[in-house]
């Protein structure tokens, strides 16, 4: 790689040999993006570890940071089991968690049996609008919960205030996104498109 970030004949044979290409200060750098690539393997592990702190599960986690990391936001099976060192099982336990969530999609490529996983640029917003069964769910146990144990009783107001949370979060929810929608243009404008 040449001084102003150009590839040489040089790095071009290198890239062919194997051997990683660096920065100026010796770092490695990413093949595909120019990146330094330990700088951006930190960075997958660090935000991941905030995802495990918040509940997600580690595997997902990694793969949804590395996926969120990669400039196509698409990444194959092995694309995430090499960067990330981690099993082919491994990585369809976690894609399987993630789609379910509505954190990730599956994509075939054209013409071929592989799949790949890809992170929308707006995957928080998607996953929030799709957390309405769930709430609705958590509502319905919860209401059931309110009339056998009592509404009057310590256990039963204690449900109660969570069912009124879940319904004004239900009920905020719309509002919210909507507004968010209009902010995200306000910032990002045609980009923002999906």
């Amino acid at each position: 790689m040449a001084e102003d970030g150009t590839r040489t004949a040089e790095s071009d044979q290198q890239h062919a040999r194997g051997v990683a290409a660096h920065d100026k200060a010796g770092a490695p750098l990413s093949a595909a993006s120019g990146r330094d690539a330990e700088a951006v393997a930190q960075f997958v592990e660090r935000f991941a570890a905030r995802l495990v702190e918040a509940g997600l599960p580690r595997m997902a986690s990694r793969i949804f940071a590395a996926l969120l990391a990669s400039d196509s936001g698409s990444l194959t099976s092995a694309e995430l089991g090499e960067q990330l060192k981690i099993s082919p099982a491994a990585v369809s336990g976690a894609v399987r968690y993630l789609s379910q969530q509505h954190m990730v999609s599956r994509e075939r490529e054209p013409g071929s049996r592989r799949d790949r996983y890809r992170v929308h640029s707006d995957q928080w917003y998607e996953a929030l609008a799709n957390r309405d069964t769930v709430l609705k769910n958590w509502e319905a146990a919860l209401r059931e919960g309110v009339h056998s144990l009592g509404g009057t009783t310590p256990a039963g107001s204690r449900l109660a205030e969570t069912l009124a949370f879940f319904e004004f979060i239900e009920a905020e929810m719309g509002g919210l996104l909507a507004r968010w929608r209009i902010r995200r243009e306000e910032l990002f404008g045609d980009a923002a498109k999906p």
